[in-house]
């Protein structure tokens, strides 16, 4: 069953945390909510779920208006970032728990925490109190719960954010496959373009309160219609700059590059260009690139891939994203190459120029 906000407002203290939105998720596979901390993922949640009431607007599950009806009679799980489990229970009894409240037989209760725990692969650890588990197992156990309620709502709130790297990726992969073919609505929230990519399924960006966009994660990703949603949708930060169209010619600060076709019909004036990161290489690698000087900022490496920041001819900082390893001296004027597919261009007013057919390269 599809979840929907009609325009849904929340406000706090008179300050307001989420303005007029209008958002009906799918029903089946991953929605994610992607934004920064404090854009109002979390807050999107608890409306979703009940635990606060929206200031206007209503909440409809399965087109029943559901805005007013408490947390417990939503049929709904909620997983936080930081394990919540019940510290004197086993991991079968912290499982089994929801069942119970709701009044399940014992027959009933075992088939679905035994079923859980394995897909889950917390069989041998049944027995066990979350003080001896490791955070993964712990949160692993927390997503069991989750599973075992087979709830029409399943709400993920940062639920990886506190596991190590390795722990993260296995269940990044795993949630999807968990829950397939379980009849549950998903809402995803996460701070991570990259793990909201891996998800797949559709995607809202939240910005300030505000939802920019949403749709099917790879469309939003590759073409977003606002530049708010490529800066969301975007780590490292996407670089962006003010361009001026002059005829088939385009102009950032001294450089100048031929503009695509389908920029050619509109009108001369000011633009603003958005490009990736990882469009922006330390060395030539395709035909016919644009090329601009930067003096490098700061410098990572991360495994198999470099990071510069570095200060544009224009003054703005931007970052080449690329791989392998490269040999970036602090304070040095250091040539960039970018591949031009990879341009986004936008108006002034942050509406993207599209052309019907285009590249899938980005």
């Amino acid at each position: 069953m599809a979840i929907e906000l009609q325009q849904v407002t929340k406000k706090v203290a008179g300050e307001m945390h989420i303005h007029a939105t209008d958002l009906q998720l799918y029903p089946e596979g991953f929605n994610v909510l992607l934004g920064e901390t404090g854009a109002g993922k979390t807050t999107l949640i608890k409306l979703m779920a009940g635990l606060e009431k929206p200031t206007s607007g209503r909440v409809l599950f399965g087109g029943a208006d559901v805005t007013k009806l408490s947390p417990q009679k939503r049929n709904i799980s909620l997983v936080h970032q930081f394990f919540i489990n019940y510290p004197n229970m086993t991991v079968y009894e912290n499982i089994a728990s929801p069942l119970r409240v709701a009044k399940y037989d014992r027959k009933e209760i075992d088939r679905r925490v035994r079923e859980a725990a394995e897909v889950m692969k917390l069989g041998p650890m049944l027995e066990r109190r979350p003080q001896q588990l490791s955070g993964g197992q712990q949160q692993r156990t927390a997503l069991a719960r989750a599973i075992v309620k087979e709830s029409d709502l399943v709400l993920l709130d940062e639920p990886l954010a506190n596991l190590d790297y390795k722990l993260r990726e296995d269940l990044r992969e795993e949630l999807p496959r968990i829950f397939a073919d379980r009849g549950a609505t998903v809402v995803y929230a996460t701070s991570e373009p990259t793990e909201a990519l891996l998800l797949e399924g559709h995607t809202a960006t939240v910005r300030q309160g505000r939802v920019t966009e949403f749709g099917r994660t790879e469309e939003l990703y590759r073409r977003p219609e606002f530049f708010e949603t490529a800066d969301v949708f975007s780590d490292p930060p996407i670089n962006s700059g003010e361009i001026r169209k002059e005829g088939s010619r385009l102009e950032l600060n001294t450089i100048t590059w031929e503009a695509p076709a389908f920029l050619r019909d509109e009108p001369d004036g000011p633009y603003r260009v958005g490009i990736r990161p990882h469009f922006v290489s330390p060395r030539e690698e395709v035909e016919s690139p644009v090329e601009l000087v930067g003096k490098v900022l700061v410098t990572e490496l991360s495994g198999s891939e470099s990071v510069a920041h570095f200060t544009t001819p224009s003054g703005n900082t931007w970052v080449s994203q690329s791989h392998g390893v490269h040999p970036f001296q602090i304070g040095e004027d250091h040539k960039f190459y970018i591949n031009p597919a990879g341009f986004l261009y936008f108006r002034t007013d942050g509406t993207r120029v599209s052309a019907a057919a285009e590249m899938a390269t980005l």
